[in-house]
């Protein structure tokens, strides 16, 4: 299985910058076309980082930095 690099490096990049862990956990998710989480765990970071993993953006996790 071919590991996808823009993947890999994004989340370290979000880790490194201490992005709050629930927009990465969105982002992961909506990377990879995961079902959202129910809508009682959803939160806001959670949320924003879905829709930008979804779309493959990679602009917007400085604004969730902690």
């Amino acid at each position: 299985m071919k590991i996808n690099q823009d993947y890999y490096n994004t989340v370290t990049k979000m880790e490194e910058a201490g992005v709050d862990p629930e927009y990465i956990v969105g982002w992961e998710g909506g990377y990879v076309l995961n079902p959202p989480r129910e809508e009682q765990r959803v939160t806001e970071a959670y949320e924003a980082g879905y829709e930008d993993g979804k779309a493959k953006n990679t602009d917007n996790f400085s604004s969730w930095k902690k």
